[in-house]
């Protein structure tokens, strides 16, 4: 079982080996990246590609390392027990499985996304280490064993707003996925639009990279972005004349604001024209 990528995803041959050496290995493999480069929609591809079941574990500020196993839902029950309910009697009703405990017990092979690693406290991984290497976890409350029937795929992807634990580090199989080329950019967006005009996907691709290469951006625009961008360009129907002028210097180019995300870079980028236009 390997992966060769998929229609609607262009994988490098360095991402396409690392995926396959993690499953060859039994790793997580963590994925870094610029946001916007993707780092999820790869779960989703390899998930596809392999005919696995997808489940995927979004993690926020407040997530802890607990919820992947289970939770037990003390609320409900004390609730349950005011009001007389018989399933009281049974504290497996007040366990509620995570993404973890549903990887394990499918019978068949997954992918878990494990996503935006870097967002959760710095404990947060350490707190996983016993159950990704033994892929097995102890459920106190119902005195059970949960033990991984198939070894899931297990994708970590981190943006990398913070170390990870070199513990963590040591048990995954690591892939940086860098920023496409203008050459796999455009293999990119032939998938996406395949119908686009070769003059309107020249300009675009310029001026994108025009703007991505501007030093001092506090955000530089990623793969997605050049997407919607494209998109819009497409649905408003700009001309190519609108992406460059006939001197070929920068222009401020239509619809900027699905590209520059914030005052400062635009400002920056306004500011970098009007001087080209001073030094005519």
């Amino acid at each position: 079982m390997k992966f060769q990528g998929t229609d609607q995803y262009v994988a490098t041959s360095d991402l396409k080996l690392a995926v396959n050496a993690a499953l060859t290995l039994k790793r997580p493999l963590l994925i870094k990246g610029e946001p916007g480069t993707g780092k999820t929609m790869l779960a989703e591809e390899v998930a596809s590609a392999l005919g696995m079941q997808l489940l995927q574990w979004h993690i926020k500020s407040t997530t802890k390392a607990q919820q992947g196993l289970y939770e037990y839902d003390a609320v409900s029950r004390l609730r349950d027990s005011q009001l007389g309910d018989e399933k009281v009697k049974d504290i497996h009703n007040y366990i509620v499985k995570g993404v973890l405990w549903q990887a394990f017990e499918s019978e068949q092979p997954t992918v878990l996304l494990i996503d935006e690693v870097d967002k959760a406290d710095i404990e947060f991984p350490n707190d996983l280490l016993r159950e990704l290497d033994r892929m097995e976890f102890y459920v106190y409350e119902t005195r059970q064993l949960v033990r991984a029937k198939q070894r899931p795929l297990i994708i970590i992807t981190s943006n990398n707003e913070k170390e990870l634990p070199d513990a963590f580090l040591r048990r995954c199989f690591f892939h940086y996925i860098k920023f496409p080329d203008p050459a796999t950019m455009q293999q990119i967006v032939d998938v996406h639009f395949p119908d686009l005009k070769k003059e309107l996907l020249a300009a675009a691709m310029k001026t994108f990279f025009d703007v991505r290469n501007l030093p001092g951006l506090k955000k530089k625009p990623s793969t997605s972005e050049l997407l919607d961008w494209l998109k819009l360009l497409v649905a408003e129907d700009i001309p190519t004349d609108a992406l460059h002028s006939g001197d070929d210097k920068v222009v401020v180019p239509p619809l900027v604001g699905a590209l520059l995300k914030n005052e400062q870079d635009l400002t920056l980028f306004e500011k970098l024209v009007f001087m080209q236009r001073s030094n005519r």
